[in-house]
């Protein structure tokens, strides 16, 4: 595990890892994370990138390398956690197969389908699993990523809503296992613009794109960052056993609208 930076962040001693978070929600997180004074281990199968992003977020920025599907490296990953910093206090399962769309059901081979799930599902619970002894040991909390794909899907994205929905019903059934000690909680981002910001400026959304939304805007990587802070935080103590969608009210409109 490699540390970076500068010592210009403030620290409060709690530690959270993060995983999927060498790009869009997922480093998101992790910088929100470190301003509000969490020393953050980002965890990415990408180890170049991974270790790149952890430089630039600073001093209280780690990484480590893992595949969140293999339990060995999840089991590795976590003791290298803990024997660094001694303690964890939150888990964020961003980690995940982000593209829904796979080929049309006819043509949809069984490794790709256990792939997706084995990161997007399978990952989560083994990540539960290794990290909630030492949760316990802090009344810490877990935030899964969920999506809202998991009650609204449309074609060739059976394995992806799968994955998600059945990530939501984790979350559930882990909130009252790991209960009192541990919160356990999911964010379901609908349409979130997590493209690097020059993507973004080569290719702007269109206004027909904000005015999908009753908010007038697409969702961005900060709004879901925000809502996880918050559910880590203090402030959500009573909070277990959720599902929060952040989605600017679309899926509501897609629903009840003429």
């Amino acid at each position: 595990m490699l540390q970076w930076g500068s010592d210009d962040t403030p620290n409060n001693g709690r530690v959270a890892l993060v995983t999927g978070a060498a790009r869009g929600i997922g480093l998101g997180i992790s910088a929100w994370l470190i301003t509000e004074g969490w020393q953050v281990v980002l965890a990415d199968v990408d180890r170049e990138r991974g270790s790149k992003v952890a430089r630039a977020l600073g001093n209280n920025a780690w990484f480590v390398s893992m595949d969140v599907a293999k339990e060995d490296q999840v089991s590795v990953g976590v003791a290298e956690v803990l024997g660094q910093f001694g303690r964890l206090d939150a888990l964020v399962c961003n980690a995940a197969i982000s593209d829904p769309h796979t080929p049309p059901l006819e043509s949809l081979d069984l490794k790709r389908w256990n792939r997706l799930l084995a990161v997007n599902l399978t990952g989560a619970m083994l990540l539960a699993k290794h990290c909630a002894p030492y949760l316990r040991g802090h009344r810490g909390a877990i935030v899964n990523i969920a999506s809202t794909r998991a009650s609204q899907s449309e074609a060739d994205c059976e394995a992806y809503a799968a994955s998600k929905g059945g990530l939501v019903a984790l979350t559930h059934a882990l909130s009252i296992s790991l209960g009192p000690e541990v919160r356990v909680n999911c964010v379901s981002p609908g349409w979130i613009d997590a493209r690097d910001p020059s993507q973004q400026r080569l290719e702007p959304l269109s206004v027909f794109d904000h005015a999908q939304h009753p908010v007038g805007r697409v969702g961005t990587v900060e709004d879901v960052a925000a809502q996880v802070a918050w559910l880590l935080s203090d402030a959500a103590g009573f909070v277990t056993g959720q599902e929060f969608v952040i989605d600017g009210g679309m899926s509501r409109k897609m629903i009840y609208q003429d």
